[in-house]
Order: structure tokens, then sequence, then C-alpha cells
């Protein structure tokens, strides 16, 4: 194709965006939240909690070598991921109800996208000023100096940043001092090494260059959130009955014809993804609300009464058309479909704490041998075999003791002991074999598979815990 080709270019090159520095209501509220999500995430690993002499201290560990997931006083254990599965639902379903109450509030201030990219912008602020100065630099067609050492200062921040984020990351996985002694001496795995570069060059990617074509382009979201609002649901609007027609004014002019929208720009100024709200309802609108503080800023100064831009429901837009107030909030949250997935959500959780204080802090699995399915005794006796996985989750070397019921006919032995007693070490697992014995002639001759449920003790406290298997063969 030659270069005087006027054929029009299929994709558009991306402008970079500089949001501007605005104060408010809803950037107070994002400051808060970035401060607690970032100190949260960067402070949880070190946090300790005393379990005991032999299990780690570390309060919030996913121990991913014992398969174990600790979270204070909670252990989950391999079998018992049900709780994250339901941890995911109720995240899921969250996300579902405060999607259909205010639209992206998920997204445009809790989201670690979001949240890191904040951060970043905060950054690039202090470093190369606020938007007129970066837009000045960015457009800057000569490399100098001063151009160089701004954007190396700003990158090398970025890049700790990044690296603190793939460090924290990695100290959720094993005791957070210790990795990081080994990370500077050197002794770590390569995989922590190799995690560490990979979310630092992600964080460092996404926060510093990629920003709102993350939320734009690769998050799905956007595309799924239609499912979760209705008329009744509250995001970021523009009251164009009264803002139009738009036109600028100079200071201390009156046009009795020109609606409350001056068409000052602060609204596209500082959007984190660059779009006009008052085009109406657009995908790439995170519903962050900053467009909300510096119109209100904007009207402060004119002297226009507040909320020209503001949360608002579909709903009311005939009714303040018409002159009238709009539904109180509450009438727009508390409704069928937010209601349901609250119920949903509270279920949930309610299931799962239920779930955690019923557990047992001991545990067996059972696992018959099948090969031989049973074995015929020189005295005519019936043995079954079993490998028995015995879980002692209490912080200390429990004594097991096995039994058996379903007939008083057989008997329990313990491979490698006189009795029918095992020592489980404290936090752990012990494979145990089997062995149950039915005497002769004692096993029904009508069917060759007999219920029976398999039993352990633990003889310090006498909790118990039961699997039901079957005793294979038929007696003669």
């Amino acid at each position: 194709m030659s270069s005087t080709d006027n054929t029009p270019k299929l994709y558009k090159a991306r402008e970079p965006i500089f949001p501007r520095r605005v104060s408010g209501v809803f950037r107070n509220l994002k400051w808060i939240i970035m401060i607690l999500t970032l100190g949260v995430y960067y402070v949880s690993p070190w946090l300790r909690f005393d379990r005991g002499p032999k299990l780690p201290d570390q309060a919030i560990l996913v121990d991913m070598a014992n398969r174990r997931f600790f979270f204070f006083w909670i252990e989950i254990w391999p079998h018992e991921f049900y709780f994250i599965a339901g941890l995911l639902i109720m995240a899921g379903l969250g996300l579902f109800l405060f999607t259909s109450a205010a639209g992206r509030v998920w997204c445009g201030y809790a989201c670690p996208q979001t949240v890191w990219t904040d951060l970043y912008i905060l950054v690039e602020r202090w470093i190369e000023g606020d938007r007129n100065a970066r837009l000045r630099l960015h457009r800057q067609k000569k490399l100098d100096l001063r151009k160089v050492r701004l954007r190396l200062t700003k990158w090398f921040v970025w890049l700790l940043i990044g690296l603190a984020t793939g460090g924290a990351w990695v100290f959720y996985f094993t005791d957070a001092p210790t990795l990081l002694v080994d990370l500077v001496t050197g002794n770590a795995h390569p995989v922590a090494y190799g995690t560490m570069a990979v979310l630092t060059a992600t964080t460092f990617f996404f926060g510093g260059f990629a920003r709102e074509q993350i939320c734009i382009y690769a998050c799905p979201w956007p595309r799924i959130q239609a499912a979760m609002m209705d008329e009744d649901t509250l995001v970021v609007g523009y009251r164009h009955w009264r803002g139009e027609p738009r036109g600028k004014l100079r200071k201390g002019e009156i046009d009795p014809n020109q609606g409350d929208c001056i068409d000052c720009m602060a609204c596209v100024n500082v959007c984190p993804v660059g779009i006009d709200i008052r085009d109406g309802q657009q995908l790439e609108c995170i519903t962050c609300a900053l467009c909300i503080d510096a119109c209100d800023e904007v009207m402060d100064k004119i002297g226009k009464p507040r909320g020209l831009i503001d949360y608002m429901a579909l709903k009311d837009e005939p009714m303040e058309i018409a002159g009238q107030p709009p539904r109180p909030i509450w009438k727009h949250i508390l409704r069928p479909r937010t209601l349901m997935y609250t119920a949903l959500w509270s279920a949930v959780g309610f299931g799962l704490v239920f779930a955690l204080f019923i557990r047992s802090d001991i545990d067996m699995t059972v696992a018959p041998v099948r090969n031989p399915t049973y074995v015929t005794l020189s005295d005519g006796s019936i043995r079954n075999i079993y490998d028995v996985r015995l879980r002692n989750k209490l912080g200390d070397d429990r004594p097991f003791q096995m039994s058996v019921s379903g007939s008083d006919a057989l008997s329990v032995e313990i491979e490698g002991g006189a009795d029918q007693t095992v020592i489980v070490p404290a936090d752990g697992t012990k494979l145990q074999r089997v062995y149950v014995v039915a005497l002769p002639k004692s096993v029904p001759a009508t069917s060759d598979r007999t219920p029976i449920t398999m039993w352990v003790t633990d003889t310090t406290n006498n909790e118990r815990a039961s699997v039901g298997t079957v005793f294979n063969g038929k007696g003669k």
C-alpha cells in the first residue's frame, strides 16, 4: 500500500488519557478505599496468629506444601474446598447485588485494576504535574534531559510498586519473614522469583500503560453488567433536561435560553476512561463518580445548584423532566432483584458459617483394597483390607482408636500395631492399613456385600467420626 493511499484505517490509535486532579466526596471515598485495600493487601502477610508450637503462626497463609489454607483461627483442608467454592459464590452474588443497586461501583472503587491505576496516576501527577503539564510533556517532540529524567523517575517508582505487589503476593504462600530473607540473600525458590517477575511486569504494564484499555477490552464485566441492571439501578448520569442547550458563558453573564451546562469539559477532563458522560450511558463508564465531583465544583463557582451530573435511576427521568422530585434512594435499592441477591448471599454465608462450626476436629476416609476383594483364612474367617486416612485437625498428637459396627462378629486389626490404637500427628494425616475380620459362618450366605460402619475415636476427648463402607465376602 502506498503512502498516499487514503483508505480509512480499521483501528484508531490510542490517545493517552491524563485525568485532571479533582476533589470532592467521591474522590475522597476513592482515596479511603484505595488506602484500605492496598493496606490489607500489603500488610496481611505480616500479621501473626499463635496456633500452637507445631503450626504456622502466619495469620493468613496458603500452605501449598501441606495443601491447607489458614485464616486466623480457621484452617481449611483440601477435602473442605467447598468453603472456598462458597466464598467464590458469595463474591459473585455480592458483585451481582452491588451492580444491580448502583451499577459498576466495584469497577469504580475496589477493582484491583482501578486501585493500582489510581495509585500509578497519583505517582505520575506527583512527578510530572497535573493534567496540563502531563499533556505538554506528552506532546513535546524533543527528548531533552528533563523529559528523560521525569520519565525514568516515574517508571522507576512504578517498578517499585509493581515489585512490592508481586512480593506481597508470594508472601501469602509461605512464612513472610523467612521468605523475605531468602529473597534478599538469593536463596528463595525460583518459582518465587518467577512469580514476582510476572506480577511486577503485569502491574507495571496494566497500571502504567494499559489502564482503561483493560477495563474496556480485556475485562468481560462491561458486557455482562447489563443483565444485572434495570431502570431502578442507580448510575452516574447527566441531567440533559437541565443542562441543555449547553454553551459557554463569561463570568457574570446570564442567558435565560441556555441550560446549566457551560461546556467547561471538567467532567471529561477528570474521567479516567476518557468518556463524555453527557453523551449518555456508555460501556466504558466505570461509575467512579469523579465527574460528579468535577461538575459540582463548577456549579458552586457559577452559582448553580449541584446535581447536574449525579447518581440517578432511569425510572426517575420522566418525573424529573416533569418537575417532580425523584423517588427516594432506598426505594431504588430495596426492590425484588436486590432483595433476592441479598437473600441468596446471606443463605450461602449462613451455610458456610454453620458448616464451619459443626465440622469435627477428627476425620477419616476409607478406601477398600480391591485386589483381592477379600481373603478367606485357613480357619474359615473372611478378611477385608482397607486403607484408612486419618486426619487430626488439632494442635497436638492424638491417639485414635479404630472400631467397626454392623455385625458383632466383626473385629478390627491394625497393621503394625498390637491393638486398635493409632497415633496421628498434630494437624496432620496418617495413612493406616486396617483389617476387618469376620468369624467363620458369621457373614450372611445370601449376599457378598455387607454394609458396615468404620469408627474412629479420639481417646483423649472421646470425639468420634464414622464412615460407611461395605464388607465383601459371602458366608458358607
